[in-house]
């Protein structure tokens, strides 16, 4: 290994503050040490309470990994420019209800669903803030037209925060704000669990009364750290009406229900329950089957919150960063909104 190939890899990893690469950042300390597979070297932040130092570090360990050395051991020291005393601000999430959008499988518009939700909510006049937990495939910046947007810090109490985006009366983190959109997402369980925990506890929230997390498809590290971070007051389920992605509701069913999760489940979503094509809007077509996700609420004894419709304006809207409930004289928009009144009425 040669110590270009170490400031080579540590160009494809970019500080989420600035956006710039950690070598254009001069983050890189003039102490690169090689000895056989050993490799020793400082990363320079601007201070202690720098929000993004850990998910950095690791990003650093991994790019030597990936483009240098598969078998490096990895040695990198913090320095700061500027040290402030130990904060002991209380840093838990100030929101009424903590709500987690969950799917087994994906591809069934588990996002859409979560992201026209959240505005429904907003609305209603609540404080509403989301994250997208989905860390290799975000999709709610483009949903809400914020792809360009880059979320700055702010000062509090001594500490430096993550400023949301807000948009739609909506505040939103999404881990797609601070990566390159062009370019996989190589990181490990561990790695992207810690992001998603500054992005909760390091980030401006304020007084929300709906946290909504649009969860990775399955069951995996992020949930279960969420679990460990959050106490959340409940998570829905959306499927779609075919067997298979039934089958895979089921068991994200049975993961919350766990005695040693214990979250409830406040109800299914059947998404793309019918196909209604624009210009015959009382007709349906079950493209995926019939009343799938009605049929699993009833087995499984949880509230059917709604069945939404496959229809050509709900994936326009989505692509075109503006969800469908923003049209609130839409069908498709006052289904969203009766689905939010079950659950505030819940």
């Amino acid at each position: 290994m040669y110590p270009q190939q170490i400031i080579d890899a540590l160009r494809h990893v970019r500080y989420p503050g600035t956006g710039k690469d950690l070598i254009e950042s001069g983050m890189l300390e003039d102490d690169l040490r090689i000895s056989g597979f050993d490799v020793h070297f400082s990363l320079i932040f601007d201070k202690d309470t720098d929000p993004f130092v850990r998910s950095v570090v690791r990003a650093a360990e991994t790019a030597v990994k990936t483009y240098v050395e598969p078998n490096a051991a990895v040695n990198i020291h913090t320095k700061f420019r500027q040290v402030q005393t130990v904060d002991t601000t209380d840093r838990s999430l100030k929101a009424k209800h903590v709500i987690a959008v969950h799917s087994g499988k994906g591809g069934v518009g588990k996002s859409t669903v979560a992201a026209n939700l959240a505005i429904a909510l907003a609305q209603k006049g609540y404080r509403v803030g989301i994250l997208d937990a989905d860390i290799h495939g975000p999709s709610l910046p483009k949903m809400f037209m914020t792809e360009d947007c880059q979320p700055y810090s702010v000062e509090e109490d001594g500490r430096t925060l993550i400023e949301p985006i807000e948009q739609y009366g909506v505040k939103m983190l999404s881990i797609g704000f601070f990566v390159d959109t062009d370019q996989a997402l190589i990181w490990r369980g561990g790695m992207a669990s810690n992001a998603i925990k500054q992005l909760i506890n390091d980030a401006h929230w304020g007084e929300l009364d709906y946290f909504l997390i649009d969860l990775p498809p399955g069951t995996a590290d992020i949930h279960l750290t969420l679990l460990q971070t959050l106490a959340l007051t409940g998570v829905i389920v959306v499927t779609t009406p075919q067997p298979v992605a039934l089958t895979d509701a089921r068991k994200g069913v049975s993961m919350f229900r766990n005695p040693k999760v214990n979250v409830p489940i406040l109800g299914i979503i059947e998404n793309m329950a019918w196909f209604t094509p624009a210009e015959l809007p009382e007709n349906k077509y079950y493209i995926f089957g019939q009343e799938g996700g009605k049929r699993l609420a009833e087995e499984l004894s949880v509230p059917l919150l709604g069945q939404v419709p496959l229809v050509q304006s709900i994936r326009e809207s989505g692509d075109a960063g503006t969800p469908i409930a923003l049209q609130v004289d839409h069908p498709a928009a006052q289904c969203f909104n009766a689905i939010a009144s079950r659950i505030t009425g819940q």
